[in-house]
């Protein structure tokens, strides 16, 4: 018969060995990161310290790379530099490199832990999470060697220490309806309480210069807040036929997931800083890795426009294209029947590319019609109106593809540190003379903000390579699809 002292040790000894089952230890601690507690602190802390900062937003998500740390840790701090408050629960979210599965795993034995110690996992919201959807479900092998999930924790535990609280997600399909299923899941959770970390680096293999373009194709997709965007540039990317280019982000379904939970409301994806395994002592420019730092937020005022509006534009504008080419007529449009925010009068351009290659680009920044109007004259406007090409004939329309760029209203800036890269438009004026480049001109060309204001000022204004420095700068935005 067992007396009280040997039942309390069997219950003793049996919580001990759950708890010590109940546990991902590290995986990757000593390889892709520092294993030694001290140090691993010491080397996160001086990054933290030394990373450079932005002006500070209501951040609901970011995106970081899960290199080895002597790759990707200097570009990933930069966005966790920028995470100023704490969160109820972090959703740390990445694509699984071990397992293919249909759905999302979800930890559900136990804690995570790392040389800085134990994370804490919200096990309430992972049963909830569970109960809510098929797709989730607790897959061991997609957690016990993955990397991508655990190197964001010591950055996490330096910025929050013991009041973490996880919730890690390893997305394991490559099923589009899948993955905007389990958006629709983790939607709810995606608010003000909470921060998403997604978890990809970038283009894989290629070499230096290569991984360059590939990778602003990439970014410049997220920055258009499109699951669609993204999904087109992964398959440009493709279609090139660039050598050794295995993916365009390894993370791309957390990716798409995240899109899905922001599309259609007026969400920023700021980039903070882009390098790649080839700007690194280490890195050998043949074959190398893209990194990307973001940082996504709600700007409350800030115009935006609805999948189905933009959707509507496009309509537009391909109409008055085709009756330019065709009939060479204008387009009549029925107001009543236009969303009431196409309405607005704000300035857009719209650019024809055939094959690929520009074929004609004219807009305006101060309209005095509605945006709806001002789409149907800039798309005719392109297509017959642009000096430096010929007029579009009707044997070109069905390779002539269209990009809407509608434009938020300019704002005078004093200082090149007031332009955001790859957020920003610049337009510069002096006098009558006056050039502009769009957002996305600065991160195709991999400028910085003085090459971006150098050469609009020398090729759009012509008045020379530092005819900025006393000229009238302004930035803006452009919503690009």
């Amino acid at each position: 018969m067992c007396t009280k002292a040997t039942i309390a040790f069997l219950f003793l000894l049996v919580f001990t060995l759950q708890n010590v089952q109940a546990l991902r230890p590290s995986a990757v601690a000593g390889s892709f990161y520092e294993n030694d507690k001290e140090n691993l602190s010491v080397y996160v802390k001086t990054l933290l310290e030394n990373a450079k900062t932005f002006q500070k937003q209501e951040i609901n998500a970011i995106i970081v790379p899960h290199a080895g740390y002597v790759f990707s840790a200097p570009t990933a701090v930069i966005a966790y530099k920028t995470l100023h408050k704490k969160y109820k629960n972090i959703f740390l979210i990445g694509s699984s490199h071990y397992a293919d599965f249909d759905g999302a795993s979800i930890f559900t034995d136990g804690n995570y832990k790392t040389p800085l110690g134990e994370v804490q996992v919200n096990q309430e919201i992972i049963t909830s999470l569970q109960k809510s959807s098929p797709l989730f479900t607790y897959i061991p092998d997609a957690h016990t060697k993955e990397h991508s999930l655990e190197v964001q924790l010591p950055f996490l535990q330096t910025i929050y220490g013991n009041s973490l609280q996880i919730i890690p997600i390893i997305i394991g399909t490559s099923e589009l309806k899948s993955i905007e299923q389990i958006a629709q899941a983790l939607k709810p959770y995606f608010n003000e309480e909470n921060l998403f970390v997604i978890s990809s680096d970038l283009s894989h293999y290629p070499a230096y210069k290569d991984a360059n373009a590939a990778d602003a194709q990439t970014l410049e997709a997220l920055s258009k807040n499109s699951p669609k965007e993204l999904l087109n540039a992964m398959s440009k990317n493709e279609n090139l036929f660039i050598p050794n280019l295995q993916t365009s982000a390894c993370g791309w379904s957390s990716l798409l997931m995240l899109l899905y939970v922001t599309q259609d409301e007026n969400y920023t994806y700021e980039l903070l800083d882009y390098t790649n395994s080839g700007d690194t002592k280490y890195g050998d420019k043949k074959k190398v890795v893209g990194y990307g730092a973001l940082r996504i937020y709600k700007e409350s005022q800030k115009f935006f426009l609805t999948s189905d509006e933009k959707q509507e534009l496009r309509n537009i504008a391909k109409l008055s294209l085709y009756e330019a080419a065709l009939k060479n007529k204008k387009i009549s449009l029925d107001a009543d029947k236009i969303s009431e925010k196409l309405k607005l009068p704000v300035g857009a351009f719209v650019t024809l590319y055939k094959n690929g290659v520009l074929r004609g680009c004219i807009g305006t920044f101060e309209p005095k019609e509605p945006l709806y109007k001002v789409v149907a004259e800039m798309a005719q406007a392109a297509a017959q109106n642009d000096t430096r090409f010929e007029k579009v004939s009707s044997e070109e329309l069905d390779k002539i593809e269209l990009e809407i760029s509608v434009l938020t209203p300019r704002q005078q800036i004093h200082s090149l540190d007031e332009i955001i890269l790859g957020k920003h438009g610049i337009y510069i004026q002096k006098g009558a003379k006056n050039g502009t480049f769009l957002p996305h001109v600065a991160i195709e060309m991999g400028w910085n903000a003085e090459q971006f204001v150098g050469y609009c000022a020398e090729e759009k204004a012509g008045i020379g390579y530092d005819g900025y420095k006393n000229a009238n700068l302004y930035i803006y935005e452009a919503i690009v699809f």
